[in-house]
């Protein structure tokens, strides 16, 4: 089960898009809400996570997360420990740690991407702590997958179909989808 965290501020089209593209695979995905179970994106665009943090707990069924970028949702999910606790715990397993956009510095913040290759909205490059910083709309590194942001969300979410189930299921979804 991936689970993508969703904080008040966050890009609706990298969240939602990447949430679609994997229910489309049939990967399980849960979305939560950090804060509140009713989450407002970036864009004003209201959201009802599956759950709220509080009933989130990690677990042997974790396959990855996902952190969508937008602002202020990074802040936000930064500031929260059980999201940090969800990507250290992921990275302990070996597990898949997606983040697009600006989420990609959470990553950095938390020394996730020292000597990976990475990357992200431009600007945010810096925080990407001692990483190999790509130019890359969408870059693979081991089960870290970063992309740069709202216009790559669809090649993310295909990315980490490829990664899960096969290049051959990613391309068979993007065919349906007309991409």
């Amino acid at each position: 089960m991936f689970y993508c965290f969703l904080a008040d501020g966050f890009e609706e089209i990298e969240a939602l898009a990447t949430v679609d593209i994997l229910r489309r695979a049939d990967i399980g995905v849960t979305t939560v809400g950090v804060g509140s179970k009713l989450i407002c994106g970036a864009h004003d665009i209201p959201v009802t996570a599956d759950m709220h943090i509080d009933e989130f707990e990690i677990n042997e069924d974790m396959s990855g997360v996902i952190l969508p970028g937008g602002m202020p949702g990074v802040k936000n999910l930064y500031a929260e420990e059980r999201v940090r606790d969800a990507v250290s715990y992921c990275v302990s397993r070996d597990l898949y740690v997606c983040a697009i956009c600006a989420a990609p510095s959470i990553l950095g913040k938390m020394g996730v991407l020292m000597g990976r290759k990475a990357t992200c909205f431009p600007g945010f490059e810096d925080e990407l702590l001692e990483a190999e910083v790509s130019a890359e709309k969408v870059v693979v590194d081991g089960k870290i997958i970063t992309a740069k942001g709202a216009g790559c969300a669809l090649d993310f979410g295909f990315a980490i179909v490829a990664q899960v189930e096969s290049e051959r299921e990613a391309e068979r979804i993007a065919k349906s989808m007309q991409c």
